[in-house]
């Protein structure tokens, strides 16, 4: 199992999990072009795609669902809630129809060699889900990917602590936030239980939750105004120093660029 993202930020989150076998996307807020050529880098076909998962409706993480939907015939996969509010976005001119299968917290489903089970996340969109996808047949090669969390809620958790690489948001450094030019609504909506997650209670809950099979942890989602890199960084080993957790026991630690690929990483 490999995976790869393409953006992860306020201007558009898309992530690939892949096999030998097949692909799926999971969100996919920035363009088909931008998609067609980050898939072209890395030498894999966008025929192998054979869904796409999305995790809430802001359109960030939808912006080309309905293209890829409609025009290119790759299955949507969400809620019901998720789906009729990505129909609702005026932003999504290209609605979804054919292409939308309703998949409901909880569940799980399998597209090729990829199980995908979808779990409750809190943020202030229709809906909003995580997403744990695990390989047949290699179970040790799995992700959760947890994005857009405004807290980290009791349904997470256990997708969080039982996966070998884990994709989580660290969206602002909190010092940043309320120090910074956003209007007051918009730092309480983001301080709020169903906004986003500060590095601080990120870094804490990973520190005190380490586990030995953590192999990588992705950061993602990171603020443009309100978050930098090594604001992740500092905290992350601030909280593992604090909870006496040795260098050699830590996993690896991977901070996604908001608007640039990565290199493909092998689960």
């Amino acid at each position: 199992m490999k995976f790869c993202s393409f953006s992860s930020g306020s201007d558009g989150n898309c992530y690939l999990i892949s096999t030998d076998t097949c692909g799926i996307l999971v969100d996919a807020g920035i363009s088909v072009k931008t998609i067609k050529k980050d898939l072209e880098r890395i030498s894999y076909p966008l025929k192998k795609i054979y869904a796409i998962f999305v995790t809430h409706d802001h359109y960030d993480h939808i912006a080309s669902v309905g293209t890829l939907g409609e025009v290119y015939h790759i299955p949507v996969y969400s809620t019901k809630q998720i789906l009729d509010g990505v129909n609702r976005c005026y932003k999504v001119t290209e609605k979804l129809y054919g292409s939308r299968h309703h998949f409901e917290k909880g569940e799980t489903v399998s597209i090729g060699d990829l199980r995908i089970t979808s779990f409750q996340v809190y943020h202030d969109s229709t809906d909003c889900v995580g997403y744990h996808i695990e390989q047949e047949g290699a179970p040790e090669h799995n992700i959760t990917i947890a994005t857009d969390l405004g807290h980290i809620n009791s349904e997470a958790i256990p997708f969080l602590i039982q996966a070998n690489n884990l994709v989580i948001e660290s969206n602002y450094d909190e010092e940043m936030l309320l120090q910074g030019p956003y209007p007051l609504f918009l730092k309480q909506r983001i301080l709020s239980q169903s906004g986003h997650l500060a590095n601080h209670v990120t870094a804490r809950f990973l520190a005190e939750n380490n586990q030995s099979h953590w192999k990588n942890i992705f950061f993602c989602h990171l603020s443009n105004k309100n978050n930098t890199p090594e604001r992740v960084e500092y905290m992350v080993g601030r909280m593992y120093d604090e909870c006496c957790v040795p260098q050699e026991q830590r996993p690896n630690f991977i901070i996604l660029p908001r608007t640039k690929p990565i290199d493909v990483v092998e689960l």
